[in-house]
């Protein structure tokens, strides 16, 4: 067996309430969808975490944001004093909108899984797992936004180079948003590469991954942002994946590929404006397949983004067919009425790929 899902039914609990636009019962959706449509079988296993203990956590957040936020999203009632003191650790966008019950606990679930995660493939049980929840890459040091608690991404990088000495981490973040959490923690570190796909941030929230944003001292050149403009569809990712993604990967060639990001690139998401049709997803499903041959197929997959109910469990699917490289049927959920966007998205992907290759051609000899 190739595929490991981590899945557990708590997941749901991680909702930050009516109202908000992050609700637990994606997890629920996804999974009833997984199985009508995608039997367990012989096609993957589904396997049940356990959560972070504190040394996991301490890994990658200070200790007084992880009491803080324990204490805030664990108590029956929320006061003004905890308010007050909110917004010394976490931005308004993870402020529940009801009291959070076990919103917390289950950020230390999506931690645990990243750690299992890390552990299954690296001990050889599993070439391949989803988590299901993960990609939490908003999350940083002391500071959780984003609706993101914990940073399971960072985390995954973090325990592989500690605990099995890796030196060559690929992590792919193809989320519509910038992953600004991941981008600090490795800044300076030249055993990460870190490749952001995400919507022009003078169009979107974090408002950072700009071209220009390259890394620092050793880590200088490590960081790769692609800006996509708005309206970029299937063409242009692909465009991307072979102008950018997958020469410098090769240049790289990573011993793990780390992947996150869900279903908020596609045209009906309700929060982002790019263009991914369902087969987008498995195009990049199936390349991130194609880049782990480099790695003896080791990939950890992080699944958790996106905005429009009737659109997630069909891209969900579809990124998880395209790396396990099962080809099945996805139809695109039923119609709804199209944003406007832009004719020229591909014009303008073609001159964010010649202004990231300038960039970064004096770090990487695939670009001169």
């Amino acid at each position: 067996m190739e595929t490991g899902i981590l899945y557990r039914e708590e997941l749901k609990e991680y909702d930050f309430g009516a109202g908000h636009p992050f609700r637990g019962d994606r997890y629920r959706l996804f999974y009833q969808f997984l199985l009508d449509k995608l039997p367990e079988d012989n096609n993957y296993r589904i396997i049940e975490a356990d959560p972070a203990d504190e040394q996991d956590l301490l890994l990658i957040h200070a200790k007084d944001y992880i009491d803080f936020t324990r204490e805030f999203y664990g108590a029956a009632d929320i006061s003004t004093d905890y308010i007050e003191r909110f917004y010394m650790f976490h931005s308004m966008d993870n402020m529940p909108s009801s009291v959070p019950r076990k919103l917390e606990e289950v950020a230390r679930l999506i931690i645990g899984q990243a750690k299992t995660a890390c552990n299954l493939v690296q001990n050889g049980e599993y070439k391949k797992v989803i988590s299901i929840g993960g990609g939490l890459h908003h999350a940083k040091k002391a500071h959780g936004e984003g609706f993101c608690l914990y940073n399971d991404v960072a985390f995954c990088a973090l325990y592989l180079m500690r605990e099995f000495a890796l030196d060559r981490i690929l992590i792919l973040d193809t989320d519509a948003h910038a992953g600004n959490g991941t981008a600090e923690y490795f800044y300076r570190e030249p055993k990460v590469l870190f490749i952001d796909i995400h919507q022009d941030p003078h169009t979107l929230y974090p408002g950072t991954g700009f071209i220009p944003q390259i890394g620092e001292d050793e880590g200088e050149g490590f960081t790769v942002n692609i800006p996509m403009p708005v309206g970029a569809g299937d063409d242009a990712y692909r465009l991307v994946f072979d102008s950018i993604v997958s020469p410098i990967a090769r240049e790289f060639q990573p011993q793990l590929i780390i992947r996150n990001g869900g279903s908020d690139p596609h045209r009906y998401d309700d929060l982002t404006n790019l263009g991914l049709t369902v087969e987008g997803f498995r195009m990049i499903g199936e390349r991130v397949k194609g880049l782990s041959a480099m790695c003896e197929g080791r990939v950890i997959d992080m699944i958790a983004s996106g905005y429009n109910r009737k659109v997630l469990p069909y891209a969900w699917l579809a990124l998880t067919c395209g790396l396990m490289g099962i080809n099945m049927q996805i139809e695109e959920p039923e119609y709804m009425p199209q944003k406007d966007i832009s004719v020229s998205a591909y014009a303008k992907t073609e001159e964010v790929i010649g202004k990231v290759k300038e960039t970064l051609r004096k770090y990487w000899q695939c670009f001169r």
